[in-house]
């Protein structure tokens, strides 16, 4: 009987350490840097593809394929536009258009995407607004590196921090 509870209780130990490795990681990275003399804002932005793609379907009601084989136009078109609306930067308190330039697939399952603002003079404050997937899940969280005047800073937006600004 002893050895009975014993492989018991050894077992529910193994069931659920095993369920911690499974659990997925919702993380996406993004990188603003601002570059004087050019006069412009550069966003590399880091995000999961199949979630991605899940979060587009939520919000838009239409099964996509972003950085897949079956990617279309009308997909390209969606990203763009989820982007603009999730991802947002003021620049001394005014809202500055963000040109999304191109993306590219890294290791087989991350989408990098390229953007910028141009015609940015010195300014005093930033503010950046990233709600990327955290509609879709609760448990998203979007590290943001931002890099301007020298120095560099992180910001962590999650469900709960969704807006942050930065003083230079």
């Amino acid at each position: 009987m002893k050895k009975k509870l014993v492989y018991f209780l050894i077992g529910i130990l193994f069931i659920s350490l095993s369920s911690f490795a499974f659990h997925k990681f919702y993380m996406g990275v993004y990188q603003v840097n601002y570059v004087a003399e050019k006069k412009m804002v550069q966003i590399t932005s880091r995000i999961f593809i199949d979630d991605l793609n899940n979060g587009m379907e939520k919000k838009y009601h239409k099964k996509t394929f972003v950085g897949t084989e079956k990617e279309t136009q009308e997909d390209l078109d969606l990203l763009k536009k989820y982007l603009s609306e999730n991802f947002t930067i003021k620049i001394n308190g005014q809202s500055k258009a963000i040109t999304f330039l191109s993306k590219e697939v890294e290791a087989g399952d991350v989408l990098v995407c390229y953007s910028r603002i141009k015609d940015i003079d010195k300014f005093k404050t930033i503010e950046i607004s990233n709600t990327i997937l955290v509609d879709w899940n609760a448990e998203q969280q979007n590290i943001t590196h931002i890099l301007a005047f020298g120095t560099k800073k992180s910001v962590l937006f999650t469900e709960s921090s969704r807006k942050e600004v930065l003083k230079y």
